[in-house]
């Protein structure tokens, strides 16, 4: 199945690129969130492919879409602006994914799809959370949540307590007084992130601390607001899926399951065994059970 190159406008003046992969008679359509990092979807067509044949037996489409947050840093034109603006994960706001599940979901129907689900690997999974939380009423059909991780708490760990309170003081500050987009040269080389990005990603009480599990495991307190409040929200069907060797899972997949269990006991819970966070070498599997469960 070859896909089609598609694009579509957000509300806040982006174009977002993507493959639709699909046969033109179909109602059905999964929309796929991609993480964070350097992620891009054009850079993965056989591994889209594995999901696509397997959603196509069953007359359901595709959509693989570059959001705000693909790349580190990527430069892109915002409508009305004279100057292309600084993009990608260094620079990315997650509430701002609402603008880009929204236009996704407005293409599609344009396309004339019925039915809409929404899949999310990683970062992806949290957006889904972020995305249902301030928009509950929305018109997805089901969610598919993939390796959700706990990066305020991979951050943490990383850092330490005393450099990651600093860097994350730091950064609101520098917000505060305008420099919010200039890089946070104390986490170079570790990663790239600008005060903005960094600030949104890290702050416990922020829209990204979807899955707060390190607070759980060690009893680490950071957050002040109701942990695992975005995932509790959730009235739709949803599927949870991990890895049993998820590297960012503080090597303990099975407990990070039983903790969302416990705010979620109806939603459909699958560890694939042998699977790290990117399912690598497992995609199949991975693609049957999105593929049965829908």
């Amino acid at each position: 199945m070859q896909p089609k190159f598609v694009e579509f406008n957000t509300k806040d003046g982006l174009t977002l690129p993507g493959l639709l992969y699909g046969g033109k008679d179909d109602k059905s359509v999964v929309i796929y969130l991609h993480g964070n990092g350097s992620t891009s979807v054009f850079y993965s067509n056989s591994k889209n492919q594995i999901l696509a044949d397997v959603l196509s037996k069953k007359n359901i489409s595709v959509l693989y879409f570059n959001n705000r947050g693909a790349h580190i840093i990527k430069r892109m034109r915002v409508k009305g602006k004279k100057e292309k603006q600084n993009f990608g994960m260094a620079y990315e706001k997650i509430k701002e994914c609402i603008f880009d599940i929204d236009s996704a979901v407005t293409f599609l129907k344009k396309q004339g799809y019925k039915k809409i689900y929404l899949a999310g690997a990683s970062t992806g999974a949290n957006k889904i959370c972020v995305y249902n939380f301030y928009n509950p009423k929305n018109s997805i059909e089901k969610y598919i949540l993939l390796c959700g991780g706990d990066d305020v708490g991979i951050y943490y760990k990383m850092l330490g307590k005393a450099r990651f309170n600093k860097i994350l003081t730091e950064a609101k500050k520098k917000i505060k007084a305008g420099q919010g987009e200039d890089i946070v040269k104390e986490m170079l080389p570790e990663a790239v992130f600008s005060h903005t990005g960094f600030y949104d990603m890290a702050n416990p009480d922020g829209d990204y601390n979807i899955f707060p599990f390190v607070e759980v495991l060690f009893g680490v307190n950071l957050s002040t607001k109701p942990l695992f409040r975005h995932f509790k929200s959730i009235k739709k069907p949803s599927l949870v899926v991990y890895g049993s060797e998820d590297e960012y899972a503080f090597g303990n997949v099975p407990k990070l399951v039983e903790i969302l269990k416990t705010h979620q006991p109806d939603f459909d819970y699958k560890i694939i065994r042998g699977a790290d966070h990117g399912f690598a070498g497992k995609e199949k599997k991975l693609a049957k059970i999105i593929t049965d469960w829908i």
